[in-house]
């Protein structure tokens, strides 16, 4: 009798659009597929690292619960560690789930991607201490600051692999679902708002007002030209550049079954838009579920 194959799921960077991985998750349950490991990288790796060991209902309460507030009070804004965060909420959070300090003490094989400061290489973090891991490959450039780990300055795994797939592959998968957060609808990546937006009006909370003015962020009504402020541009940078990659990457590196989440509208940032984001994780599911039930070998 033969072996069944090893499916392994390859979760994407994104940001706040990553929470879409909660629904895509949710939404394979719901088919009877059952991975059997995950590759995270940026968001996905700490979505990933939640499902690799059974604290998904933790961390969906978790984000389903955030709020523009809340976020700003779990800021630790230090401009002066290469970053606008040092983001050391993200270790505090995967201690207040209970995920297990050390990677091979998960309950499902887990890796992240990160990226080498130095060299510009990727790196696979498949073992060892498992919240440094994490933090390294959600280090997004300009917002949080690099994660010193393995003797290396690491940055978010986007950077070089944004959707893991190779590294799925690697760890030993015969089936490969990769989810990339990042498909915008008509290739738009950046879409200029009528109205101030509510990603403004955090940003406006969450920065001190004198430097405010320094960022470029006001609550003012815009006018009919509206001037990208910093986290417009940032955002719009990244996706620029992950996008290239991606294409690059998925061209030789293609997964069985490629999950592209949709957003119009909603950036890296705004991560109390949770409950968006999974949904659309779910819908993408839906829409290809006969394809996934195909390839999967389930009736």
């Amino acid at each position: 009798m033969s072996k069944p194959p090893v499916i392994g799921l390859a979760l994407g960077a994104g940001g706040a659009r990553g929470w879409c991985h909660i629904g895509v998750l949710r939404g394979l349950e719901e088919l009877g597929v059952k991975p059997d490991l995950i590759a995270g990288c940026s968001m996905g790796s700490l979505v990933g690292v939640a499902w690799a060991d059974g604290k998904l209902d933790q961390l969906e309460e978790w984000v389903r619960a955030l709020t523009p507030a809340r976020i700003v009070r779990l800021l630790d804004i230090s401009l002066r560690s290469g970053g606008l965060v040092e983001a050391r909420g993200i270790e505090d959070l995967l201690a207040d789930l209970g995920i297990a300090r050390e990677i091979e003490d998960l309950e499902r094989k887990f890796g992240a991607v990160a990226t080498d400061m130095e060299t510009g290489r990727e790196i696979w973090l498949r073992d060892g201490p498992t919240y440094p891991a994490v933090r390294s490959s959600t280090s997004i450039p300009g917002v949080m600051s690099p994660k010193r780990h393995r003797d290396m300055w690491l940055l978010d795994g986007g950077l070089t692999n944004p959707v893991p797939v190779s590294t799925a592959r690697a760890m030993g998968a015969d089936i490969i679902i990769a989810v990339n957060p990042n498909a915008r609808p008509y290739g738009r990546i950046w879409k200029k708002p009528k109205t101030r937006s509510t990603a403004t009006a955090w940003a406006a909370s969450m920065l001190p007002k004198e430097l405010q003015e320094t960022f470029g962020i006001t609550t003012e009504p815009p006018d009919e030209m509206v001037t990208p402020n910093y986290f417009s541009v940032l955002t719009a940078a990244i996706d620029v550049m992950e996008n290239q990659i991606r294409r690059a990457r998925l061209a030789g590196e293609p997964p069985h079954i490629l999950l592209n989440a949709e957003f119009d509208d909603l950036t890296i940032l705004e991560l109390y838009r949770g409950e968006e984001a999974i949904e659309e994780g779910r819908r993408i599911v839906e829409l290809q579920a006969d394809v996934i039930r195909n390839i999967c070998g389930l009736k």
